[in-house]
């Protein structure tokens, strides 16, 4: 890949740019409304702690992992906005269909079919804008599209919360995976693949078996540390996320519910609203600062890429410690707001990082892996390790449920400590593993 980006138009440009951003912003939104509709449908399933940890989590960390790299290696030579606009279409279809499901099994089986559809949507995406960026402000451009995830969760959370009160969590869902399906023709329509006009990507394209693909990049220090620093940093914030409104219900939910009959809605559509913006529109923030901070001082040294997310995982913990523990709301809030930009800000540099270490001809194939690695450990491991010691408090440990739920999100909280501990590490080696 040359240093400066493909010569394509400015406007089209920004406007693939703000597509996938738009696209990546439905991925969240599939997701995120599973995660305020959290409550209502444990009750409504009869769903413990651990069952609601694994349907928002690992179920979809499962498929989404197995189907990632296969799928990226596909990428990796086909026409990718059709990709791109295929997969859009499953994971939006299988939202849909969450709405039908009447037991845990069924609710499984319909997140698994949301992981597929998502497995085929990020490493193409990665792919193409790595193409039309310069490399000194690829970071940059990977936290716009990164942003997707913060706003995603502010869609998903704010108005799936306002909906769920309004039509019931089975409606909410449809009308969460509806849309996709419409930005899909967008996508087939405005997207297009820049192979069909530079051949100089065609020989570009990967030929390598995929064992010595991943050797490339796996070999790398810098690649190992940081996405482990990655992974580590996505349990934080999966972990939390999926069991936000659970915790605050449990315990404010009198006060909530007081708040929430001031401004005309239910204590669950009032949450979500709180959350668009404490955790969606805060964490967009962050993700856009940590990518413009890791570029601001990219210079002769690359450690910026690394350094920044480090700081940040440290600043999350005392923040998400203040937010479950005070008992004054708006405290809270802001404490949870500071929080989750922290946790954001590794987006842009991670995935730039690794971008660069992989170089030119593996660029869907690494952006695959790391995704693989970072959601099986993140989503599979981060909202059922909270539900799991959620539940080991509150049963053998005899702790209110309250408690106990803020014990765990204590506990995963701290994990970010080891993230950054991970990121930080990678700048020993960053300048020398990067390829370009």
């Amino acid at each position: 890949m040359p240093e400066e980006a493909l010569q394509t138009t400015r406007l089209y440009r920004r406007s693939a740019l703000l597509l996938l951003t738009l696209v990546y912003i439905f991925n969240f939104v599939d997701r995120q409304v599973l995660n305020i509709l959290a409550e209502a449908i444990k009750h409504e399933l009869a769903l413990s702690d651990t069952q609601l940890g694994i349907v928002t989590g690992l179920a979809f960390a499962l498929f989404y992992s197995l189907l990632g790299v296969p799928i990226a290696r596909f990428a990796e030579r086909a026409d990718r906005p059709l990709v791109i606009a295929v997969a859009l279409s499953v994971w939006s279809l299988f939202t849909l269909l969450c709405g039908a499901a009447g037991s845990f099994v069924q609710m499984l089986v319909c997140r698994l079919g949301v992981g597929i559809g998502e497995a085929g949507g990020v490493p193409p995406s990665h792919s193409l804008i790595a193409e039309f960026s310069p490399t000194s402000k690829r970071a940059l451009a990977l936290a716009i599209f990164s942003m997707g995830l913060p706003l995603g969760s502010f869609i998903g959370l704010g108005f799936g919360g306002i909906l769920g009160d309004a039509l019931g969590w089975r409606w909410t869902f449809v009308a969460a995976g509806a849309p996709g399906l419409l930005i899909a023709i967008v996508v087939m329509l405005v997207l297009k693949e820049p192979r069909r006009t530079h051949p100089e990507l065609i020989l570009q394209a990967s030929r390598e078996p995929l064992r010595q693909s991943l050797a490339a990049f796996l070999s790398a220090p810098t690649y190992r540390w940081t996405v482990a620093g990655g992974a580590l940093q996505a349990v934080t914030l999966y972990g939390t996320g999926a069991f936000l409104a659970p915790f605050f219900l449990r315990a404010h939910g009198s006060e909530l519910a007081g708040l929430a009959n001031g401004l005309g809605l239910k204590p669950n559509g009032f949450l979500g609203l709180v959350f668009g913006v404490t955790v969606g529109l805060a964490g967009a923030g962050g993700s856009f600062l940590g990518g413009w901070l890791a570029d601001r001082f990219h210079g002769k040294t690359l450690k910026s890429y690394v350094t920044v997310p480090a700081l940040a995982g440290f600043l999350s913990i005392p923040a998400f410690f203040l937010a479950f523990n005070t008992g004054d709301l708006a405290v809270a809030f802001l404490a949870l707001a500071f929080a989750n930009a922290m946790i954001n800000a590794y987006f842009g540099p991670m995935h730039a990082t690794c971008q660069g270490v992989a170089g030119a001809s593996r660029r869907a194939t690494v952006s695959a892996v790391t995704l693989v690695i970072v959601n099986l450990v993140g989503l599979g491991l981060g909202p059922p390790l909270v539900g799991m010691i959620s539940d080991y408090a509150h049963g053998p440990l005899g702790m209110d449920s309250k408690d106990a739920l803020r014990l765990a999100l204590m506990a995963i909280s701290c994990v970010s400590l080891l993230a950054g501990l991970s990121f930080w590490r990678a700048g020993a080696s960053i300048d020398a593993d990067t390829l370009g």
